[in-house]
């Protein structure tokens, strides 16, 4: 054999390839894995515009694929052409591509996975009196006849890999190879709620969730009730950019992507973009961590090139900067903080099989009113849209809620409108500022207790009278402090649960956005210092630090440079004056802040945002003890920011625990 391959390479001629084998060299790039068969009869399914499509594996998917559709079915001859190579109904000339409305349009999949498996394909169209089956044999087909089938299409993957072992010794355990086609399964379910599915695993049906279904229905169905209880909605129109889904809070994270589900057109999918955006529209999280999403993003099928990728994993945009600032808008915007929405309200607890895995998520109660209906848009023809996260003007004389309401402190909430659906451009001056919006739409979810429960003031406000209220845009009602842990950690009774709070997190949090307030009213307070220090820094730091004074200067600092890499220090940001923080040992920070910065945001104001991260970590690093009335302050201070859930460098500032969640626990 080695001999004859020399001599094939020595030959050096330019040949045809055997249809067989181009075949096989093309399923190796369409066909990766059991999942990848899935992943493309789904989508065949999908564009022939079935309303139920039920998917059967054994072993892995290496000895049974199945998947059946009630699609609009193949005539017999259709059914014929359709394992040819490049034979498609989905385009017919080069200009199409540039306007691709289906998933599937190359017309490789079916030939490619033909070549590599034994399959048969069982077809009718409505109508048709009797139906086709196919059978192929490594790409060859066996035969063909009429047969008695329901209208659609069943398709049958038996073998896979049986006539090329090389690459059937590279697949992975059956566990492995399932959960791949468990994650195919949950992108295209999700994708598409309006399309009932089922999957079925061994003869065991893991899912079967039904059609006709909205996002947050079939999300629930997915992952559980608890998962969606906490995420925020998205809806966010600029331009011929439409943005929908979900996005949760920061204190929501995972250490990796898997709970990231981005679609583009309902295509699972992708691009560099996306990932740049989603860093720019959350705070910095602990650890590099990643918020759990389901965005969905429809634009004219003109202005985006799903041809660019083997599997279509990725996607280019022709406007990209656009479907960023679109994106870093409507996060911003749904994980906003003054005024915040309630959860969507979730459907009853499903009947059909639910995947086992625990809830991620923490859960949070909810009571709707009776006959009050889901403002969760989805129907089978637009893609799933969500009630938009919204604030609202209450007016002076509308009571606030009881005391007794065991909703999440940490979830946004909506109080009763008293004025039409109104948006407000997005804020780019502060990347913190919500876009403030007013929803038109009575609270569903306040879950009233009997009024002697909760001793409460006299006024009647619902307000315990050992509780503080909070101050507008809190995550909760009111709030009590209950004591100090370890000399550190504060712990608040609110009005659904028991928070605790790292004042060290929480004060960096506080002074990082005063800064920023600060720079962005214009305003340069300096406090003098008594004595002006002069420090000398490594040239290193000196340097950075020198091609940064403007910066500095802009937000309070007096500082020159005197030579051999001394500088003067004559006056500070006028909040860091309590903060009694060390000269040297804030520049030194601010320095090393620089050096992994870089300039990787370009023109924006990330001088003025690093330094103040900087300042907030140096000056409150040290725990401290703290009276009351001091901790009552500083959660008053830090349910008023914009974004209370982490600080500056991604660290939680609070940790909340439902009562619902303490029930459960205590039986």
């Amino acid at each position: 054999m080695a001999e004859s391959g020399t001599a094939l390479r020595k030959d050096r001629q330019i040949r045809l390839l055997p249809l067989q084998v181009a075949n096989k060299i093309a399923a190796g790039e369409v066909v990766e894995r059991p999942a990848s068969v899935v992943k493309e009869l789904v989508e065949n399914a999908i564009d022939a515009d079935a309303t139920r499509i039920d998917i059967n594996i054994t072993a892995g998917g290496r000895k049974l694929i199945e998947i059946r559709d009630n699609g609009c079915g193949m005539s017999r001859d259709n059914s014929l052409l359709c394992i040819e190579r490049q034979a498609t109904s989905k385009i017919r000339d080069v200009g199409d591509i540039e306007q691709i409305t289906t998933l599937g349009f190359r017309g490789e999949a079916i030939p490619s996975i033909a070549s590599v498996s034994r399959m048969t394909i069982k077809t009718r169209r409505e109508g048709d009196e009797a139906g086709t089956q196919l059978v192929i044999v490594g790409g060859t087909l066996q035969d063909v006849r009429e047969i008695g089938t329901a209208p659609g299409t069943t398709i049958e993957v038996r073998d896979l890999f049986f006539n090329v072992p090389v690459r059937r010794k590279f697949l992975r355990a059956y566990q492995t190879e399932q959960a791949h086609i468990k994650s195919v399964f949950t992108l295209h379910s999700l994708a598409h709620p309006e399309i009932g599915m089922t999957l079925t695993v061994d003869g065991r049906e893991l899912y079967n969730l039904p059609g006709g279904a909205k996002l947050v229905e079939r999300a629930a169905g997915l992952f559980g009730r608890d998962f969606v209880a906490d995420l925020k909605p998205i809806r966010y129109t600029a331009g011929r950019i439409q943005l929908s889904g979900f996005a949760a809070l920061p204190s929501q994270a995972r250490n990796d992507r898997s709970e990231q589900y981005i679609f583009i057109n309902r295509r699972p999918a992708t691009a560099p973009v996306i990932a740049y955006a989603l860093r720019e529209a959350y705070p910095k999280m602990e650890a590099n961590r990643k918020p759990i999403l389901l965005l969905f993003i429809e634009m004219p099928p003109e202005e985006v090139d799903v041809n660019v990728h083997p599997t279509k994993r990725e996607v280019r945009f022709v406007h990209p900067g656009d479907v960023r600032e679109a994106i870093i808008c409507a996060i911003r915007e749904a994980i906003g903080v003054v005024q915040r929405p309630y959860p969507e309200e979730l459907p009853p607890a499903p009947t059909q099989p639910q995947n086992p895995s625990p809830s991620r998520v923490t859960p949070v109660p909810t009571s709707p009113q009776q006959g009050e209906q889901n403002p969760v848009p989805g129907s089978s023809s637009v893609p799933p849209v969500v009630a938009p996260p919204r604030t609202v003007d209450v007016p002076p004389s509308r009571p606030p809620q009881h005391a007794g309401d065991r909703t999440n402190p940490l979830a946004p909430r909506i109080a009763t409108p008293q004025a039409p659906l109104i948006p407000s451009p997005c804020v780019q001056s502060n990347p913190l500022a919500p876009r403030p919006f007013v929803y038109p739409k009575p609270d569903p979810f306040a879950t009233l207790v009997p009024s002697g429960e909760i001793p409460e003031a006299p006024s009647g406000s619902g307000i315990p009278l050992f509780a503080s209220p909070a101050p507008d845009g809190a995550p909760w009602k009111w709030s009590r402090f209950v004591g100090q842990v370890a000399d550190r950690f504060v712990l608040l009774e609110t009005d659904s649960g028991i928070v605790t709070v790292d004042p060290q997190a929480a004060r960096e949090r506080v002074l990082y956005e005063q800064l920023l307030e600060q720079m962005k009213s214009g305003r340069q307070l300096s406090q003098k210092l008594l004595i002006p220090e002069a420090i000398q820094f490594p040239p290193a730091d000196a340097a950075r630090l020198r091609k940064h004074l403007d910066a500095l200067r802009g937000i309070g600092f007096e500082i020159e440079e005197f030579g051999n890499d001394h500088f003067k220090v004559e006056a500070l940001p006028n909040l860091l004056e309590l903060e009694r923080t060390p000269c040297r040992e804030l520049l030194a920070d601010i320095a090393q802040d620089f050096e992994q910065a870089g300039n990787r945001r370009g023109a924006e104001k990330w001088k003025e945002e690093l330094i103040a991260r900087a300042i907030s970590h140096t000056a409150v690093r040290l725990a401290m003890k703290l009276r009351p009335e001091d901790a009552q302050k500083l959660v008053d201070q830090l349910a008023a920011t914009s974004m209370p859930y982490t600080s500056p460098r991604g660290r939680p500032t609070m940790i909340f625990t439902s009562f619902r969640e303490l029930d459960r626990k205590f039986r």
